[in-house]
């Protein structure tokens, strides 16, 4: 799917959806235009074309990219950058989203290209922030009015905010997971844990050179974009500063869950260890008793008959009864020393 918003010198907006148009909006160096391009379109799908095929041609004829540009745009999981090609530059970002079915973060690249009249967005999966933008730029004509250096902005601080929330979740994620530990820890509990550190992983793998590539657009000279608009890139720079940081207090927090949750099951292991090991000693002396006075040397020394002795009566409820004593007396003194 495409979509194309012109503004022109005179200030006025149209919606087109003719890719034929381009050449002569890319002409009109008053006017500005955004492109973008969200995922491939369905009769593409329908013929197996995969999305470099239809890509590649209109940024190749239409806007003379270069090629190594429109190959790391048709390309997947780029690192974010900023790559100067003189009259435009190509910028490679990543759009966040917070998965709470696998607890885990979905990244979506998005790639743009931006000229003194033109910004060109592509991107394979849908991306909130840029149809938000989309359509406030389709109500409102200030969003334009600025220049695409200013539009570029826009995009990526829409891109941006999907950051804290994304981060929020997680962190709202690892509180429920904290408690879940200290309460009923299971096998569950841990691969929760684990999907929390690879979603904050791969969070610092992108939030670093994403913060660079805004740093560079607010510190260098590149030509499609005017010094005065530079700050709304630091501003965005800064942004990604406090994300990073946040970022790192995620992990720390979910580390020291995953080290509370092996002390909490360790110490229920040591609890359940230490009941079985008490459960064994006390049976110790039930074991002996029974044991040695069952061998055939005592056979008849505790052979109880219809009239008993008296005397083989005596002596085995005594035997009886010190497999009831002492038990209860080792129980007691192990509770008085504290094992339990």
């Amino acid at each position: 799917m495409y979509r194309i918003l012109y503004r022109s010198s005179k200030g006025a907006l149209t919606e087109l959806n003719d890719l034929g148009r381009i050449p002569d909006l890319l002409a009109d160096r008053a006017g500005l235009f955004w492109l973008d391009i969200a995922g491939q379109p369905d009769a593409s799908k329908q013929a197996g074309t995969k999305w470099a095929d239809v890509v590649t041609p209109l940024l190749r004829d239409t806007f003379k990219f270069h090629p190594l540009a429109i190959e790391d745009a048709v390309q997947d999981s780029n690192v974010p950058k900023v790559d100067d090609w003189g009259e435009y530059l190509y910028i490679t970002l990543h759009a966040v989203d917070f998965d709470r079915t696998i607890e885990d973060i979905d990244l979506h690249e998005l790639d743009v290209f931006l000229g003194r009249n033109f910004v060109v967005t592509l991107h394979e999966e849908e991306i909130r922030g840029i149809d938000r933008v989309f359509r406030a730029a389709v109500r409102d004509e200030r969003h334009t009015r600025r220049g695409s250096d200013y539009l570029l902005f826009e995009v990526c601080d829409a891109v941006a905010a999907d950051y804290l929330p994304c981060m929020d979740a997680i962190d709202a994620e690892s509180e429920t997971i904290q408690d879940e530990v200290f309460d009923k820890p299971s096998r569950n509990t841990l691969n929760r844990l684990f999907h929390l550190k690879r979603a904050v992983l791969n969070l610092r793998r992108v939030l670093s050179p994403q913060r660079e590539v805004f740093n560079k657009l607010a510190r260098e000279d590149f030509e499609p974009i005017d010094q005065k608009e530079r700050i709304y890139f630091r501003d965005l720079y800064d942004h990604f500063v406090r994300l990073t940081d946040l970022n790192e207090s995620l992990r720390d927090i979910i580390a020291g869950s995953l080290d509370t949750y092996l002390s909490v099951v360790s110490n229920r292991t040591n609890e359940v260890m230490k009941t079985l090991t008490i459960v064994t000693v006390l049976f110790m002396p039930l074991s002996f008793a029974t044991g040695f006075f069952g061998m055939n040397f005592f056979a008849g020394l505790i052979e109880i008959t219809e009239n008993p002795d008296p005397v083989k009566l005596i002596f085995f409820l005594c035997i009886v009864a010190s497999m009831v004593v002492v038990p209860l007396f080792m129980l007691r003194l192990f509770r008085r020393r504290g094992w339990f």
